[in-house]
C-alpha cells in the first residue's frame, strides 16, 4: 500500500479507536458519519491532522474539535462531477417525465405525451463550492441559464456570472425553473428552504437536493408538493434520513427519491484514497495541505 510507505498504519473500527489513537499524528476517518472521534476525544491528544472521506462535515463537528489546533481536511472535489451528473439527471428526469413513463410502462399503456426542453430553462444553484460549480458547468453545457446563491452576493463570477446572497432566496427563487441545493449544512443554511421560499417558487418549478436533507424544512416541502405550490422535487438527501417507511414523501408521484448516493460511483473509493495519499505526502514533506476546513464555518472557504 502507498500509505504504508509513508507512515505506520493502524486499521481499526470504532470500538478500537481509543487504542489506535495512542501516539498517532493523523486520523483518516473513513466512515463519514461516525461519532467515534467525539466519543474517544480524550485519546486524541497527539493527533495533529484529521482527514475525512466526505465533503460535508457538519455531522462530524463538535465543540472540542472546533476549538482545538487540529488541522481538519475533507474530500472536497472528489465527488463533485458525479454529484453534478446526478443533478443533471434529476433535471432530465423531471423535464422528460421519466417517472411517468415508467409508471405507464408498468401498466403496459402506450400513452403519448409532450415533455419540456431543458435548453433555455433557468436554474438557481444554492451553494457555490466545488459541487455547485460543477453543476453550473454541466447545466450551461446543455443550454441552461444558471445563477448561484452563496454566502455573499457578487457579479462577474466565472461559473455563475451572477451570485446572490442565500439570505435573498425568498426574493429570487420566483425567477427559476429549477432550484438546486448543493450547499454545506451550517447554522446559516439549516432550514434555508422553508415555507416562505417554497411558496415563492414558480408553480411549475422543481426543487432538487443533492446537498443535505436539513437544508429543507420537510413538512413545508410536503405541503408545497401537495398544494401544487411547486411542481416536483428530486431528493438524494432527506430529513429524516433514512426516510422512514410510510413517510408521506414515499407515496408522492411528483417526488423522486434516491438514498444519499449521488456521489457514489463504482470507482469513488479509489478516488477518495488517492486524494488522502496525495495529502499525506504533503504532510510528510512539510508542505501545505489541501482542502483545509474552516472548522468554525464547517466547510473549505474560497468561493
Amino acid at each position: 500500500m502507498e500509505i504504508e510507505k509513508l507512515a505506520e498504519v493502524r486499521l481499526t473500527k470504532a470500538d478500537g479507536l481509543a487504542k489506535a489513537l495512542d501516539g498517532a499524528d493523523v486520523l483518516y476517518q473513513w466512515h463519514s458519519f461516525s461519532p467515534a472521534l467525539k466519543e474517544n476525544w480524550d485519546a486524541a491528544s497527539s493527533v495533529k491532522w484529521v482527514h475525512v472521506s466526505a465533503a460535508g462535515v457538519s455531522q462530524l463537528m463538535f465543540d472540542e474539535l472546533v476549538a482545538s489546533d487540529i488541522t481538519y481536511t475533507n474530500s472536497r472535489g472528489v465527488l463533485s462531477r458525479a454529484i453534478a451528473e446526478f443533478a443533471l439527471g434529476f433535471v432530465l428526469d423531471v423535464a422528460k417525465d421519466a417517472q411517468g413513463s415508467f409508471r405507464l410502462q408498468q401498466q403496459k399503456r402506450w400513452q403519448h405525451r409532450t415533455t419540456r426542453k431543458i435548453q433555455g430553462q433557468s436554474a438557481l444553484v444554492v451553494g457555490t463550492g466545488s459541487i455547485g460549480r460543477e453543476i453550473a458547468r454541466l447545466f450551461r453545457a446543455v443550454g441552461m441559464e444558471v445563477d448561484g446563491a452563496g454566502r455573499t452576493g457578487r457579479s462577474g463570477d466565472a461559473d455563475f456570472g451572477l451570485i446572490y446572497s442565500s439570505r435573498e432566496l425568498v426574493k429570487i427563487v420566483r425567477y427559476y425553473d429549477y432550484v438546486v441545493l448543493a450547499a454545506p449544512l451550517t447554522q446559516e443554511t439549516r432550514g434555508l428552504v422553508d415555507a416562505r421560499v417554497l411558496e415563492a417558487m414558480k408553480s411549475t418549478a422543481a426543487l432538487i437536493n443533492v446537498g443535505r436533507g436539513q437544508l429543507v424544512e420537510t413538512d413545508a416541502l410536503i405541503d408545497a408538493l401537495e398544494s401544487g405550490s411547486i411542481a416536483a422535487a428530486a431528493l438524494d438527501v432527506v430529513d429524516p434520513e433514512p426516510l422512514p417507511e410510510g413517510h408521506a414523501l414515499w407515496g408522492m408521484e411528483n417526488v423522486i427519491i434516491t438514498p444519499h448516493m449521488c456521489g457514489d460511483t463504482v470507482d469513488y473509493l479509489d478516488d477518495l484514497g488517492k486524494l488522502f495519499v496525495a495529502n499525506l505526502e504533503r504532510y510528510c514533506n512539510g508542505e501545505p495541505l489541501e482542502n483545509i476546513v474552516d472548522k468554525s464555518l464547517g466547510y473549505v472557504p474560497g468561493f
